[in-house]
């Protein structure tokens, strides 16, 4: 089923939503991944167990990990459809 030029673009709009979307859920993730680690160094200064914080670090770090894989599809998809809305740029 071919799209129409305008399905396209709607769908192309869409797609950029989501990249930018992406790039502040990353942002916030790095953040609460630094906030994390500043609560690990805290727990280790007052000689506490920091073993699930340092876990939940590493689990953050994974999920961003997932994240940006995610966003680096987005960003091939707006490629793409940018070449179908606009095959001359």
């Amino acid at each position: 089923m071919a799209h129409s030029l305008a399905e396209r673009t709607e769908e192309l709009h869409s797609e950029q939503r989501l990249l930018v979307k992406a790039d502040q859920d990353i942002e916030q993730g790095w953040q609460r991944i630094r906030d994390q680690e500043d609560r690990v160094r805290d727990l280790m200064a007052g000689g506490h167990d920091t073993r699930q914080a340092e876990r939940l670090v590493d689990l953050l770090k994974q999920t961003l990990i997932e994240w940006e894989r995610h966003r680096t599809l987005i960003e091939q998809r707006v490629i793409y459809l940018q070449r179908q809305v606009d095959p001359g740029a």
